[in-house]
């Protein structure tokens, strides 16, 4: 025998158990990762006619062998989301499963496919539009009319009440919602300079062309002279998006929260967010709704404006490996047990504002 052979052998046998070793590791991972991203609930794809199109939706029902079902709308906040929110919005499904109630939400126009444009959109054609997939939904026979709400964040906070005031809805759910848009604006222009440490002449400037920009849309300006006006530095503005905020940017929810007023709703705000006065926010809804004795707040003191916690919020890497490992971990804590709670205690009358 070659004295070489036995080494060669031995080398190779490491060689294989390593290989082996790290398929099993691998394995053992992907195994983890379908665990957790595997959900309590039926997931199905549903098409809803609205205006001549067709919204292209998720319906995600509770496996508890009930016929009837309560329901919450999603209402998206801004930008180009799709149904699941990629997939963001599975653990808040669960969540409303485990209350009895199925998740209903759908693609912006534009977006996964779906036809038209989200950013031709006003604040009344998004309620509109979730007017109509109320009634869709009120016409199926495994969701009971009388137990329908929305679920609605950020932007959303204009669309909720205005979608009470065309159609009943039994509960509200309004996470990190604005008042004003323009004064959302500010805030946040204002909280990101702070924490980007801006000095006192760049945090001067940036006020200067929020006010050029204000004006501009107060006399419905075109998308080109902004643009002249910007000196050509748009900031990534595009002649759609200026049409999105032009049609926008006079929305209040002040009297519009009126709509409400009886209805559970439970506000949910963050501590750490940078995009909504949460103080203007709360106070704001208790002088609107506080006297029917429906509102509900909760504070999540580590959460950042999507309530996400702020720590994970911060990172990409941190996002992307808790998303895959640990999805529900995702929240604030409490977050997902209160918006259980909420839905379950509808049934019990228990809303008060603590």
């Amino acid at each position: 025998m070659c004295p070489k052979t036995q080494p060669r052998r031995r080398g190779l046998r490491i060689a294989v158990w390593s290989l082996v070793t790290v398929l099993v590791v691998a394995a053992g991972l992907v195994g983890v990762v379908l665990w957790q991203n595997s959900y309590d609930m039926d997931e199905q794809r549903v098409s809803i006619r609205h205006g001549g199109h067709t919204l292209n939706g998720v319906l995600a029902t509770p496996k508890d062998g009930r016929k009837h079902h309560g329901l919450v709308v999603y209402v998206h906040g801004d930008g180009p989301v799709d149904a699941t929110h990629d997939d963001g919005y599975k653990p808040m499904w669960e969540a409303n499963a485990k209350a009895g109630y199925a998740s209903l939400s759908w693609d912006k126009p534009g977006v996964a496919g779906a036809p038209g444009n989200w950013l031709d959109q006003s604040m009344d054609d998004r309620a509109n539009e979730a007017a109509a997939a109320i009634a869709w939904a009120r016409a199926r026979p495994d969701i009971d009319g009388d137990r329908i709400g929305l679920w609605g964040a950020s932007q959303a906070g204009w669309v909720l009440p205005k979608v009470a005031a065309k159609t009943p809805v039994r509960f509200v759910i309004a996470v990190s919602p604005a008042i004003n848009w323009l004064q959302q604006g500010r805030h946040n222009l204002l909280a990101e300079l702070r924490a980007d440490g801006a000095s006192a002449a760049r945090t001067k400037a940036a006020i200067a062309k929020s006010d050029t920009t204000r004006r501009l849309l107060e006399r419905r300006a075109a998308f080109e002279e902004y643009v002249k006006a910007m000196h050509g530095d748009t900031d990534g503005m595009t002649a759609d998006r200026w049409g999105f905020i032009s049609k926008n940017h006079t929305a209040d929810a002040t009297q519009d929260l009126r709509a409400l007023r009886g209805i559970p709703v439970l506000l949910t705000l963050a501590g750490h967010d940078i995009n909504v006065d949460t103080a203007d926010t709360e106070r704001v809804y208790r002088k609107v709704l506080d006297t029917g004795g429906a509102l509900t707040v909760k504070r999540y003191p580590n959460a950042a404006h999507s309530l996400l916690k702020q720590s994970i919020e911060q990172s990409d890497v941190k996002i992307t490996l808790t998303a895959l490992f640990s999805p529900r971990s995702l929240f604030a804590n409490g977050f997902l047990d209160d918006q259980r709670r909420f839905l379950k205690d509808l049934g019990r009358g228990s809303n008060a504002t603590p």
